[in-house]
């Protein structure tokens, strides 16, 4: 049986839920979902520039799970701007 999953601290609340590329309509697009949690893990690392050891005490959880967190979001930004797909944030009920 896994561990428990802890409760991670997140303190941005996003406006936006979606974000798509011009000129394509959303019938067409395929979707990324991102969570709240790597959408916080990208704002605390880039936008507020904390190193990861001080980002994960903020979300209340490990290095080495701030930084599984930050490599998937990444991955599924990076992924959608190559590949022309929307980006939807998931709700913070997930």
């Amino acid at each position: 049986m896994p561990r428990p999953r802890g409760r991670r601290r997140v303190d941005f609340n996003h406006g936006k839920k979606f974000f798509k590329p011009a000129g394509i309509s959303l019938s067409q697009l395929q979707i990324s979902k991102i969570s709240h949690e790597e959408i916080e893990a990208l704002r605390l690392r880039h936008v507020e520039n904390l190193d990861q050891v001080s980002a994960a005490k903020k979300m209340n959880t490990s290095q080495s799970t701030f930084q599984r967190i930050l490599s998937a979001a990444h991955k599924k930004i990076s992924t959608a701007l190559v590949q022309n797909q929307g980006i939807e944030i998931d709700d913070f009920s997930a």
